[in-house]
């Protein structure tokens, strides 16, 4: 058994060494391409990397090789490929850079649409979890919205369209997040408002007679725990959110539930007014 011990520690050993001089080997072979002037060489071995998928490796000669080649014809295909050097590394902040300066460097090449709804895409992928700062989520909205006035009758305007849809989903989910987190908290004044600039902001919603409905049970609870002298008017108020969610939201299965808030505070009404 020890010497079955031995024998697998010395393999590991061995792969090591043969990992560690291989990977000298190559680095040792890249640093000799990196010192080349050969740029016609240098700007051939990029590619060959960029081919293989070794991005890190191409990315750095594209780097070296940006003072030689500007203003050649080889300058924008090496532009291009570094954007998305950097890009299928998921380095995104640097590849958004980059599509962008494509954009205005090379304004009248036929790439110049790709780049630019790569910058967007770009945004979108950096697009947080939720409960984090949704800046780039906005922006990404924002570029996407762009992108299709710039180019309406571009193959990618369905694809900016279904990003942006996601895009609101999540700002969306993110203001439902706030008011559901007020309407547990029991701090039912700053729940209503938060649903209603909810609804504001996405009145198409899917959720929309849910968030209505939210407001009314949030209006019939702050009116309820108020000082006797205020509550007339805040019951008041459930009967017009109601009267809206009725008009809004005829055939609402909610509906049921919004009419029993309503005669509550009807009811209350009626037996205040004794």
């Amino acid at each position: 058994m020890r010497f079955l011990e031995y024998y697998s520690n010395m393999n590991r050993i061995y792969l090591l060494i043969c990992f560690v001089v291989l990977f000298a080997g190559c680095a040792s072979k890249f640093a000799q391409i990196q010192k080349s002037t050969d740029y016609e060489f240098k700007y051939k071995i990029a590619d060959d990397y960029y081919a293989q998928k070794r991005y890190v490796y191409a990315q750095q000669l594209y780097e070296d090789l940006i003072p030689f080649l500007k203003g050649t014809s080889k300058y924008e295909d090496l532009f291009y490929k570094l954007a998305y050097s950097y890009y299928l590394q998921e380095d995104y902040v640097n590849a958004e850079n980059l599509f962008k300066t494509f954009t205005e460097t090379f304004p009248s090449s036929n790439r110049s649409e790709e780049c630019e709804y790569m910058r967007a895409y770009v945004y979108f992928k950096q697009s947080p979890k939720i409960d984090l700062d949704q800046a780039n989520t906005s922006k990404a909205i924002g570029l996407l919205q762009a992108f299709i006035s710039t180019h309406p009758t571009s193959k990618r305007v369905k694809d900016a369209n279904d990003l942006i849809d996601q895009c609101r989903e999540k700002l969306e989910l993110k203001e439902l997040t706030a008011a559901e987190l007020y309407f547990n908290l029991g701090y039912y004044k700053a729940a209503a408002i938060s649903y209603s600039t909810l609804l504001e902001n996405y009145p198409d919603s899917k959720h929309g007679d849910d968030y209505k409905l939210h407001i009314i049970k949030s209006d019939y609870q702050y009116a309820l725990l108020s000082y006797e002298y205020k509550q007339k008017e805040r019951f008041e108020k459930v009967l017009s959110e109601y009267s809206d969610f009725k008009e809004r939201y005829p055939d609402s299965k909610l509906l049921i539930t919004a009419t029993e808030y309503k005669n509550l505070a009807s009811n209350f009404l009626k037996n205040s007014i004794k």
